[in-house]
């Protein structure tokens, strides 16, 4: 099933990249990407939304792709485009997951649309910056601390040090990724992160980085930053899954969001990595969400 792609104005005036694929009259799954990342969907996470009769929607965050930047945006800003998304689709109710990057404005999105979310999952999500009780940097791969440390010096040095990590991620394949991505995949990530899916998350680098740096940097500098909204307002049913091997977002992180996110539902997974754990559980992951729906999706 092709995905349509729509560019879509927000209220403020921005374009935002969205794309479609799914049963006309599924509930939308809007699908927060990674970081950095965009609109061209995993087309294994497509097929599980589809199997389960869902819309999966997906579009590509400020500053990525063909989405125009906000300066400066925080967190919780996602929210407001996701009501935009929404309301071009004609729907009064969605599912929401975050992958990564994501899973904060997964978060974001549950937060402040309760009226419009039935529920919200996140897949090895980050955690807030400056937690006494989480090392945010702890257990994460090089690659990972060089650029994080890069956003807590500020935009001048981030963003050299992105544009230099952009060149080989404008162009690419898995084994690049492999290659390139080094310090951040455990075995059980390599063992996934080929054919098909290499090649999505390539796809999604492409078109994120495309025209610019600027989604990714403004993505980092948020995380360091507070999201611009408490984790207690969030009232619907959350599922937080992590696995122990992440060198990504590292297993505290998932931990703390199990303990922090109001009657999460915990998925911490011995011996998955960042890629596997949604590769491989991406069918229950997508069942345990759509039963927040009701039995009667009128109006979804």
């Amino acid at each position: 099933m092709t995905a349509m792609t729509t560019r879509l104005t927000t209220p403020d005036g921005r374009l935002l990249d969205m794309a479609v694929s799914g049963p006309e009259g599924g509930t939308p799954l809007v699908f927060h990407h990674g970081t950095p990342g965009s609109v061209p969907p995993f087309r294994a996470v497509e097929r599980a939304a589809h199997r389960h009769g869902l819309r999966l929607v997906t579009f590509s965050r400020a500053g990525y792709g063909a989405s125009t930047r906000a300066p400066g945006r925080a967190v919780v800003d996602v929210a407001a485009d996701v009501r935009t998304v929404l309301d071009h689709l004609g729907a009064a109710r969605c599912l929401v997951a975050g992958w990564s990057g994501g899973g904060p404005h997964a978060l974001a999105t549950a937060a402040r649309l309760p009226d419009r979310v039935a529920g919200v999952l996140v897949i090895a999500g980050v955690a807030p910056y400056g937690l006494p009780d989480v090392d945010f940097l702890a257990g994460m791969g090089e690659g990972n601390i060089e650029e994080f440390g890069a956003a807590l010096r500020g935009e001048a040095a981030l963003r050299p040090f992105l544009e230099k990590e952009a060149v080989q991620l404008r162009d690419t394949d898995a084994a690049g990724l492999i290659t390139g991505m080094e310090t951040l995949l455990p075995p059980v990530d390599r063992a996934v992160l080929t054919a098909e899916f290499g090649a999505d998350m390539a796809a999604s680098f492409a078109e994120a980085l495309r025209l610019s740096v600027d989604g990714w940097l403004d993505d980092d500098l948020a995380f360091t930053r507070p999201w611009g909204f408490s984790l207690d307002e969030i009232t619907v049913p959350a599922f937080v899954w992590q696995g122990s091997d992440d060198l990504m977002v590292p297993f505290a992180h998932g931990r703390w969001l199990a303990a922090h996110v109001p009657r999460a539902v915990a998925h911490l997974e011995q011996g998955e990595g960042h890629l596997s754990v949604a590769v491989g559980a991406i069918d229950r992951m997508l069942e345990e969400l759509v039963g927040t729906l009701p039995d009667d999706p009128a109006g979804a």
